[in-house]
């Protein structure tokens, strides 16, 4: 017997590895959220996508709350980003655009960041001191 096992990208998506996915929630909006645990899962984030559905997003999971910053080559897509502590509380929100190296960094020692369309955050009136939850959900950071 012969199995055929076929792989679908996602349109607009670059070949990536598969990533977990955790639901989290900012108030009453859910959010399905990638989940970047690992070094190599961290360093390629978002890079070369050219869609991203309003609900979806990326949680990166760092090992230690330490000052945090993300930048954008190879990044095709406008994203906010928060960075959250380790109850998942929002330190600051930065928005970012596509190809660049500007570094967009925590106010604070963060332990986790989370990726959005730019935008997002700002949009639903969540800023600073207000709490992501699920986070507790998210696996360690390696």
């Amino acid at each position: 017997m012969l199995a055929l096992s076929l792989i679908v990208p996602m349109p607009g998506w670059a070949q990536q590895a598969q990533l977990p996915l955790l639901e989290l929630f900012a108030g009453m909006h859910r959010i399905e959220a990638e989940v970047a645990a690992t070094p190599e899962s961290r360093q390629t984030g978002m890079m070369l996508r050219t869609v991203m559905a309003p609900q979806r997003g990326m949680l990166f999971v760092f090992p230690e709350a330490a000052n945090q910053c993300m930048w954008m080559r190879n990044t095709l897509l406008p994203l906010s980003v928060v960075f959250l502590d380790e109850k998942g509380k929002i330190i600051n929100v930065e928005d970012m655009q596509p190809k660049t190296d500007a570094n967009h960094c925590s106010a604070k020692p963060a332990r986790y960041a989370l990726e959005m369309n730019l935008g997002w955050f700002r949009s639903r009136g969540l800023g600073a001191g207000f709490s992501i939850t699920g986070i507790e959900k998210a696996p360690a950071g390696r």
